[in-house]
């Protein structure tokens, strides 16, 4: 019995590696002053310049119930099983929405949250597509997705909070305190919350932390690491950059979706990284 890998468009991944494995990637849209975007049909950079336009802070929303339920149901027509992993519950709906689609559809689905979002949700699915393309069990899968979320981190910094205070993903104090004084803030991802680590005026603040990071990598067995970036990806280059001596594959340096850009704002970066097991 055959098994398909579903997930969802906040998960930052080359397109031609979803195609190439067999992955579905369902869309989030953005709505900016009243005109809804599919996620996935937004080019690069696209979406950015609609937001500096817009008059408000975008919206983002799920994929409704009913399309979960459709998309399962047709993958499921020649009896395949379906793995669906999705970004964590705190940052979005999807995942409880995927939930009830799959017991709408009549379908063999495992619903997965990934607790993370964006490149460091990409190795749990690269990883349950090219097994499930090798032939592996569900069982099998489940305990390999499991593993790589264990062994990930993902860490994201932003020169502003005004985004992810409007947005309600953080605490109004430090937003109110972070655009009188400038500060850029580094989080890190622990148990479904962006957790601040770092905070600091200025992209010294940011330049620092990587070279702390750096250090860090420098004693740990790397497997794979990616890093996006919402605006110029100059920052994400020189990053890169520094960071490649110390994975063994090359780093993946892509646009994060328009979802993630709507919480972040401009100049937001992110570093996700899988350790060896």
């Amino acid at each position: 019995m055959s098994i398909k890998i579903v997930t969802d468009s906040s998960n930052t991944m080359e397109k031609e590696l979803a195609q190439e494995l067999g992955i579905t990637v369902i869309p989030l849209s953005v709505m900016i002053d009243g005109e809804v975007y599919s996620d996935s049909d937004l080019e690069e950079g696209q979406f950015l310049e609609l937001m500096r336009q817009g008059k408000n802070l975008p919206k983002t929303s799920q994929p409704p119930v009913g399309v979960f339920a459709d998309i399962f149901s047709d993958l499921a027509k020649d009896g395949s099983q379906i793995i669906a992993i999705h970004m964590s519950h705190s940052l979005s709906g999807t995942v409880e929405a995927a939930r009830q689609g799959a017991n709408l559809s009549g379908a063999d689905v495992t619903v997965v949250d990934s607790t993370f979002t964006d490149q460091a949700a990409k190795f749990q699915v690269l990883e349950a597509a090219r097994m499930a393309k090798a032939g592996a069990s569900k069982e099998e899968i489940l305990a390999a997705i499991e593993d790589v979320r264990a062994h990930s981190e993902l860490y994201i910094g932003v020169s502003t909070l005004e985004n992810l205070v409007k947005g309600g993903r953080i605490g109004r104090v430090t937003g109110l305190l972070s655009s009188l004084l400038n500060i850029r803030v580094i989080m890190q991802m622990q148990d479904h919350v962006l957790v601040p680590i770092v905070k600091g005026r200025g992209q010294k603040t940011f330049k620092k932390w990587l070279d702390n990071f750096t250090e860090g990598l420098s004693h740990k067995k790397v497997k794979e690491l990616g890093i996006s970036y919402a605006g110029s990806r100059h920052f994400a280059d020189e990053m890169a950059e520094q960071l490649q001596p110390f994975v063994p594959v090359p780093i993946s340096v892509l646009e994060t979706s328009s979802i993630i850009q709507t919480h972040t704002g401009e100049d937001a970066w992110a570093i996700l990284v899988r350790y060896e097991s």
